[in-house]
């Protein structure tokens, strides 16, 4: 996916650790919720959510893994899914790592 179309788009962005994940929400035109954003590399960073999340690799490397599995890889086109009231730990050592994330 290189567009998303008739989306509204918070101008504010979200800034996380310090700067090193930033995000825009949007609201597509179905009313799906998402967020598009970047994380740069450094140390790993653990992300505690409250309702379910698919994370899509747009571009970049990216180590992710899921409260209570195995660290996996994430290319350009992958994605994963993390259950409601979960949790995931990322590590991006080259970078940027850009990605969608669709909401619940």
């Amino acid at each position: 996916m290189e567009q998303l179309e008739n989306a509204k788009v918070q101008t504010k962005a979200n800034v996380f650790f310090d700067g090193r994940c930033v995000s825009h929400s949007l609201t597509s035109a179905d009313g799906s919720r998402k967020s598009v954003g970047v994380i740069l590399p450094g140390p790993t960073l653990t992300f505690t959510i409250g309702a379910p999340e698919i994370m899509q690799t747009v571009a970049g490397t990216a180590r992710v893994k899921i409260a209570g599995g195995d660290w996996q890889t994430m290319n350009p086109g992958d994605h994963f899914e993390v259950p409601e009231n979960g949790s995931f730990d990322i590590e991006v050592d080259q970078g940027p790592y850009h990605y969608i994330c669709h909401f619940g």
